[in-house]
């Protein structure tokens, strides 16, 4: 079956994440956009009112790929090969640098991103959790919530990523397997000891100590 084509709206939002992305909001004219959609600047009113409304539906866009792309990797992470991983990373660079660039700006509505980040992320982790992929949390919403504002760290920071590591998250064709095997060695081997910490491992109460025995 043919897939179906995207719809104006669609390729509107595709182009408006692109270029907001790579030349700013304010670098980017609604003119761009219509121009790179393929249609006039009438239609990108029309469907979503002003510059501003299209830069909140472009991050209601962006959550919706993210989401897509981590429930689809739940059931194929465990054997993507490195390849696979350069490739999946390739064909997000649009996304990733428009939310490093709208994480950079700030502006309206982004409390609304992140919080929207978070609930997503959430959902989830709660499908690969039941999967078996993640332990489970005595708080899910606080351990994703400190994961996913690790996780735009390096968005922010991308450039020094690049400069001590090599690895560019945001254009070119570097390596990014050095950041990928970094992020999960802290992610599935941990760094602390449990001894380290042991408050997160107390001792459990229904242990007793044996009763003396008088002779």
């Amino acid at each position: 079956m043919t897939p179906a084509m995207p719809s104006a709206a669609d390729r509107i939002l595709d182009a408006a994440l692109d270029l907001f992305g790579a030349q700013g909001f304010s670098g980017t004219s609604i003119k761009a956009v219509a121009q790179q959609a393929g249609v006039s600047p009438a239609l990108v009113i029309h469907h979503f009112g002003s510059k501003d409304a299209l830069r909140a539906a472009c991050d209601d866009h962006l959550v919706k790929l993210i989401e897509a792309a981590k429930t689809e990797s739940i059931g194929s992470a465990p054997s993507l090969l490195p390849t696979e991983l350069q490739a999946l990373t390739r064909e997000s660079r649009p996304t990733i640098r428009y939310l490093s660039r709208r994480l950079a700006e700030g502006g309206d509505h982004i409390d609304k991103l992140i919080d929207d980040l978070v609930a997503s992320s959430l959902t989830y982790t709660q499908q690969a959790e039941a999967a078996g992929l993640i332990r489970p949390s005595a708080d899910p919403k606080a351990r994703i919530t400190v994961l996913t504002l690790w996780s735009l760290g390096p968005l922010m920071l991308h450039e020094h990523l690049h400069r001590i590591l090599g690895v560019d998250l945001l254009d070119g064709e570097t390596d990014v397997m050095p950041y990928v095997h970094a992020a999960m060695e802290i992610l599935v081997e941990g760094v602390l000891t449990p001894s380290a910490y042991p408050e997160l491992h107390p001792p459990p109460t229904d242990v007793h100590e044996p009763s003396e025995r008088t002779p």
